[in-house]
């Protein structure tokens, strides 16, 4: 099990609370979490992340081996479950939305291979399919960037 992220942590994080040279060690604690298996994400995300032209396509380029690869018969299993529940749930527009995206290929490989999603979103009970809906309704755990840092028990020290 690890801890799958999706774009909006890294965009958030870098916009809001963790910018590359406020925190640094938010940088260095993904990259020594990834080493040692506790996180990764997807190729679809990175593609997100490639697109913004910014530091954080910069730190993105350099960090490949943490955007895995989904072409693969597990995943494709859980994302025809996946897009089955979407369609079957809501509008023509959210699940052709949803299905266009890295958020569906992001939930349906956390599910394959028993990874927890951290994503910034929050359940909606409209028109859109947000990240957590679709975990809750693939059994996939869901939890924030927070709560993936206190389980872990990051620290971010002040040089001395």
């Amino acid at each position: 099990m690890a801890y799958l992220l999706d774009t909006n942590v890294f965009i958030e994080a870098k916009n809001l609370y963790y910018g590359f040279s406020i925190c640094p060690g938010f940088w260095k604690w993904l990259d020594r979490a990834h080493e040692e298996g506790k996180i990764l994400s997807i190729k679809k995300v990175r593609d997100e992340l490639m697109g913004r032209e910014d530091w954080l396509t910069t730190w993105s380029k350099t960090r490949s081996k943490m955007f895995v690869n989904t072409d693969d018969r597990q995943t494709y299993a859980k994302l025809e479950l996946l897009a089955t529940w979407a369609t079957g749930n809501y509008s023509e527009a959210a699940y052709t939305k949803f299905l266009g995206g890295a958020d569906f290929v992001l939930v349906g490989y956390a599910d394959a291979y028993n990874h927890t999603v951290v994503t910034t979103e929050i359940a909606s009970k409209g028109y859109q399919i947000k990240i957590p809906n679709a975990c809750k309704a693939m059994n996939v755990p869901c939890i924030s960037p927070f709560q993936m840092l206190t389980k872990e028990k990051a620290k971010f020290y002040l040089p001395t």
